[in-house]
């Protein structure tokens, strides 16, 4: 009998254990968890700053400002947040780990950076004459030139090259509802064939007159 009652009282205690755990742990994560928001200007003239991005610094999570310079995280305590934009120096903040709360606002002033070009120095020529002389005897092949731009505006040249660039995000979209849309017009019944399609045929009979089927050498 003894020992079936220290069985049962071994039993309830995991079990009230498990349980106090259970409700701990949550609450040890969500209370680590800090909403930040704020704005980021430029210290000058206070104006917003789009796009500028934040992150968690060595996390790989961050966000950017919108149109307004005001943007929201969900970050943890103790955590570092840097916050970087072309042509500002970056900053860095640290969210306090003994934050009293779930929200941390901040309004982070960001100041310019200027960046140094190596010179270039522009040197005239030692005398007018002789400028004069150099820009008179210069070569420019005007034929040369014509056919080249010629060539590089051609039709055909034109479908060489968009047949061989990717589509861009509108291009892809479009074709992929395309695709979508004949797939479910057909659906449950067999795709007519472009042997027996008119419009197929003429697109044919048109790309033939225009040599696109020729040999490109």
């Amino acid at each position: 009998m003894r020992k079936h009652l220290l069985l049962l009282i071994i039993v309830i205690s995991c079990l009230h254990t498990h349980q106090v755990f259970g409700q701990q742990v949550p609450n040890i994560y969500r209370d680590s968890v800090v909403q930040l928001y704020g704005v980021i200007m430029t210290a000058d003239s206070l104006k917003a700053i789009p796009y500028a991005s934040v992150a968690v610094k060595n996390k790989g999570r961050g966000t950017i400002t919108n149109n307004d310079g005001v943007f929201s995280i969900a970050v943890n305590k103790g955590e570092q947040i840097t916050f970087s934009c072309v042509g500002f120096k970056n900053r860095t903040i640290l969210i306090p780990a003994n934050l009293e709360g779930n929200q941390y606002s901040v309004i982070q002033l960001m100041v310019n950076d200027t960046n140094f070009l190596p010179a270039t120095i522009l040197k005239p020529r030692p005398t007018r004459a002789q400028f004069e002389r150099d820009f008179v005897n210069s070569k420019v092949n005007e034929d040369d030139l014509y056919e080249t731009a010629r060539k590089n505006t051609s039709p055909s040249q034109k479908r060489i090259i968009l047949s061989s660039l990717p589509f861009d995000g509108r291009e892809a979209v479009g074709a992929s509802l395309s695709q979508q849309a004949s797939k479910y017009y057909y659906a449950g019944q067999l795709p007519p064939m472009n042997i027996l399609n008119p419009s197929a045929w003429r697109s044919f009979i048109n790309s033939w007159k225009r040599g696109d089927y020729k040999s490109k050498k």
